[in-house]
């Protein structure tokens, strides 16, 4: 069992747990993920670490509730445990000194992409992050993600706060800017991925993204979590998370993404049912 050692909740629908994982604390690196389970009869769904403390011996993960099992894990309070928490596992981002980085965050991205740009910073790049999203009331960490950039620009779809606009406005403006962009990061929803790299690609800028097909056991087993990645398959779990955006098969994953939606709307019904009627 690993326990819960803190938890809040940062924006509409989206949580941050700390939770007691010494082993996985020692060897975490910026980039990688874990599995959780809530229980012997739960689903195991990835969560990207957001970030670790080895002395402590603790993981922080962030996620939203967009399902039976993230609302599940939403109930959960501080002391609570869960029973299986694996990791960690992918492989870290490649962190080096490139120059000057662009780390673009949509939604619930700005918890992973914290530790690559402190990680990247401290290689000694220069950071300009973009954090995104829907609306102001889903903005978090943006004070985190601005201590680990040399600058920030925040933008809302809706204008509520920042800039209005998406993050693929900013990221194009910077690229046609004076300054070179040695390399683009960009961690969130698909779509908006995708539409990163469909914006890097014209200036050759090379653009990293972390994928997020749907994914089981974690080790490469199961097969689950295929992408075609430069007419190549690899495995989400042990090649990436991390591809090259531009040899991406976007309409592949995403495809892939929607082939249990149909399932997964009836176990969130099912579930709320449930909860119906215990209360």
């Amino acid at each position: 069992m690993f326990r819960i050692i803190y938890r809040e909740t940062l924006a509409a629908k989206i949580h941050l747990f700390k939770m007691e994982a010494p082993a996985i604390a020692k060897k975490a690196q910026a980039g990688q993920f874990v599995v959780v389970r809530i229980d012997d009869r739960g689903e195991r769904i990835p969560l990207t670490l957001a970030n670790w403390d080895g002395k402590e011996g603790s993981v922080t993960l962030v996620f939203m509730e967009v399902g039976a099992t993230t609302f599940r894990l939403a109930l959960l309070k501080a002391g609570d445990s869960v029973a299986d928490l694996v990791g960690p596992l992918g492989v870290p981002t490649h962190i080096e000194k490139f120059g000057t980085v662009v780390c673009v965050a949509g939604g619930v991205g700005a918890a992973p992409i914290a530790p690559i740009a402190r990680a990247l910073k401290e290689k000694g790049n220069k950071i300009i992050s973009i954090l995104g999203a829907r609306s102001k009331n889903l903005l978090f960490w943006e004070d985190k993600l601005r201590s680990v950039s040399h600058r920030l620009i925040v933008t809302t779809d809706d204008g509520t706060y920042g800039r209005k606009g998406v993050v693929t406005e900013p990221l194009k403006e910077l690229l046609e800017g004076k300054e070179k962009i040695d390399r683009v990061i960009a961690i969130g929803p698909s779509i908006m991925m995708k539409f990163c790299a469909l914006t890097t690609r014209p200036f050759g800028v090379k653009t990293i993204v972390s994928l997020n097909p749907i994914m089981v056991d974690g080790t490469g087993m199961c097969g689950c979590c295929r992408v075609s990645v430069g007419g190549v398959t690899k495995f989400a779990c042990v090649d990436g998370p991390d591809f090259d955006g531009h040899q991406v098969d976007w309409d592949l994953l995403f495809a892939r993404q929607r082939t249990y939606l149909n399932e997964e709307k009836r176990s969130f019904e099912q579930w709320q049912a449930q909860v119906g009627k215990r209360c």
